[in-house]
């Protein structure tokens, strides 16, 4: 992995600068996607992006689900010297996920209204909704794909290439939202078809680096392994959960807000699930770019080096988080005016004020994360999927329950800072006991 311990700060500010960059530019997809829609389209059909956004982020997931554990795996594997069985699994984790995507390509094009309806589609959103998941699903095996690439590149020592092919495959994605949405007017299906024909693409640029001179790992066909295979869904849960909390989190918001505000709030939120993405995926970032060097020096038993990483990815999510909140209370009208009209004035400026709401959140959800890909990175999987857990479902469908049943639909706006505040006392509780516990050296 090209990693020197003289030099960790170096090379945590490598990994990591690159993986937040990637985190980013992909979250920008979703991001494109709902500008465009809503200055070519509409803003019903900015709230069916919106509602069909949870499909994207479950793609995203179920990818990182399984390669996240192919990645420390391989770390592991890599550390102690066992390249072969590093092939192995990222071979085996490729074709499990080509499994998975086809599988899932099936459900929806059989079934477009049932998966629209459970999404949260109502009857003036539903056609958008339908058109979108449909033209996307044919596509599902690019997301799958380019997302495991995308780690995988990482954890091969490249993180550099991995930010330049996303930046590519968001420059196409852009250039094909203006040619399809704008000059073609395909609306919601021209969204998709160029979100998707993007991450196709940028399966061919990882391709460049697997075939080439430069990659350590490559692959190697073995027998499936389901023992192997375990372990790595063991391991990548965490994570995985991590990635689908932002979806999971939009589609929660979604149903209570219908609920109990209406529509137009819907669009608010909208916006807000854009911003929430935004500084999410970003803290991911600095987790899964930490988590390869973390995997990698566990398997070699340095557990100066493990506690080092921990402390500049807490410092690091922790910056993210304040200067979040401070962008989003400063700017709060300049992100809502990005996909709100300005005639729509009044709606316009209660999205700012929700947003400056939500944003109180940001100052704690960063612990959460960098504690939840710490914990999976050293194995303590148990631990690490508790967190990611509760603050992806458990402590996000209470606090809504909880805010909704005593202050009635104007509580849903702080029921993301209760809930990543009940999680951060897991957390820290986690942290602590797993530093106080561990005697050093990774398990069998």
């Amino acid at each position: 992995m090209n990693l020197d311990i003289q030099n960790l700060k170096r090379d945590f500010l490598r990994f990591a600068t690159a993986s937040v960059l990637a985190q980013w530019i992909f979250a920008l997809y979703s991001a494109i996607d709902g500008i465009f829609v809503a200055r070519g389209v509409n803003e019903v059909a900015l709230a069916a992006v919106n509602i069909a956004s949870p499909y994207v982020n479950f793609l995203f997931s179920v990818s990182l689900l399984f390669t996240a554990g192919t990645s420390t795996a391989a770390s592991i594997y890599l550390g102690q010297g066992k390249k072969d069985r590093a092939d192995r699994v990222v071979t085996q984790n490729l074709i499990v996920l080509s499994m998975i995507s086809a599988a899932l390509t099936l459900i929806v094009l059989l079934f477009p209204e049932r998966v629209a309806s459970f999404l949260g589609a109502t009857a003036p959103t539903m056609p958008y909704v339908r058109d979108y998941l449909t033209r996307l699903a044919p596509f599902s095996f690019g997301f799958v794909l380019s997302y495991a690439f995308e780690v995988l590149v990482k954890t091969d020592g490249r993180p550099r290439y991995a930010t330049f092919a996303v930046i590519c495959g968001c420059l196409v994605h852009c250039a094909l939202d203006i040619l399809l949405v704008l000059h073609l007017g395909w609306g919601v299906k021209g969204a998709a078809t160029a979100t998707g024909t993007a991450q196709v693409l940028l399966i061919g640029v990882y391709l460049v680096h697997f075939l080439g001179p430069k990659a350590t790992l490559r692959w190697r066909l073995s027998p499936f392994d389901g023992t192997e295979l375990c372990r790595i869904f063991r391991l990548g849960l965490p994570s995985g959960l991590t990635e689908f909390s932002a979806g999971l989190t939009t589609f929660f918001f979604n149903h209570a807000i219908v609920r109990f505000l209406g529509e137009e709030a819907l669009i608010s939120y909208t916006v807000i699930g854009y911003v929430n993405m935004i500084v999410v995926v970003g803290m991911a970032g600095i987790a899964q770019g930490a988590q390869p060097m973390i995997s990698y020096y566990y398997g070699k038993g340095e557990e100066v080096a493990t506690k080092r990483l921990l402390r500049y990815t807490l410092t690091a999510s922790f910056a993210l988080g304040a200067a979040a909140f401070a962008l989003s209370l400063l700017g709060a009208e300049r992100i809502a005016g990005l996909f709100i009209a300005s005639e729509l004035a009044g709606l316009r400026s209660a999205c700012a004020a929700v947003i400056r709401v939500f944003s109180v959140s940001f100052l704690l959800v960063w612990i959460n994360i960098a504690a939840g890909g710490y914990l999976a990175a050293v194995e303590q999987t148990g631990r690490s999927m508790a967190v990611s857990l509760g603050r992806g479902l458990v402590f996000i469908a209470a606090s809504l329950w909880l805010v909704t049943a005593v202050f009635g639909g104007g509580g849903i706006w702080w029921a993301a800072t209760l809930s990543e505040g009940l999680c951060m006392l897991l957390s820290l509780r986690y942290l602590k006991q797993e530093r106080a516990a561990r005697a050093g050296g990774p398990k069998a």
